[in-house]
């Protein structure tokens, strides 16, 4: 099968006393993810600059990062980090609860999201703002015209927010199936990004490595190994 790039796969970065689903990582535990990255002599870019130099065969040390929902602690958090090591990384946000929470996660752990201004400014900061869909539902439950407006309306309206392309989508809980792939590519997104390996595996259904919160040197080497062992990359 063609060697797929690593991508790591975050959602929230902050101090946390509960976190149930597994979705928070702490600011120093992340501090150390991407020292550890820096001393290997790889580069954590965005979904953007590594999709491009991949088709350049240019991308040999670069990982994409990326982060789900676009929690409000990616501006306070993630961004500084990332700007120490020269870093950059996508941001996927789900465009219909700018300034909310996670609504979807309903039971669980309330997680502030980023508003307009934060999507512009972190987009000023060399960051790549990507489209997670509008309410976050998964899509493979949708009906056609339910499908195609989570992806064209989230597309348009964080367009309009950056005054750039998005260019980039993520399958809410890496839900897809062939339908779901057809329709990012059909709503002029360049990629999408998945989860797990699956028969549709490809530029519009990429999978990705989880990283969490236990994450240390030895787990990171393993999860880096286990990628190239899995694709040759």
């Amino acid at each position: 099968m063609t060697a797929m790039p690593l991508v790591l796969m975050y959602h929230s970065v902050t101090k946390y006393d509960d976190d149930p689903l597994n979705i928070t990582v702490s600011p120093d535990r992340f501090a150390a993810q991407l020292r550890w990255l820096a001393r290997r002599g790889l580069r954590g870019v965005s979904m953007r600059e590594l999709m491009a130099a991949r088709r350049a065969g240019t991308a040999g040390r670069l990982v994409g990062l990326t982060f789900d929902d676009g929690y409000a602690d990616f501006v306070s958090e993630v961004v500084p980090a990332l700007l120490r090591h020269h870093f950059t990384a996508t941001v996927f946000m789900v465009s219909g609860r700018l300034g909310g929470s996670n609504e979807w996660d309903a039971g669980y752990p309330v997680k502030p999201l980023m508003d307009a201004d934060d999507l512009r400014r972190v987009a000023r900061q060399g960051m790549e703002v990507g489209s997670h869909s509008v309410v976050h539902p998964s899509l493979t439950s949708l009906t056609g015209t339910e499908l195609r407006h989570e992806l064209t309306a989230s597309k348009a309206a964080l367009e309009e927010i950056v005054d750039a392309e998005v260019t980039g989508f993520c399958y809410p809980y890496g839900h897809v199936g062939a339908r779901e792939v057809a329709a990012a590519r059909g709503a002029g997104y360049d990629y999408a990004c998945a989860i797990w390996k699956s028969e549709h595996t490809g530029p519009h259904a990429l999978p990705r490595t989880y990283i969490g919160d236990r994450d240390g040197a030895l787990r990171l080497r393993a999860k880096w190994m286990r990628h190239r062992m899995r694709w040759g990359s």
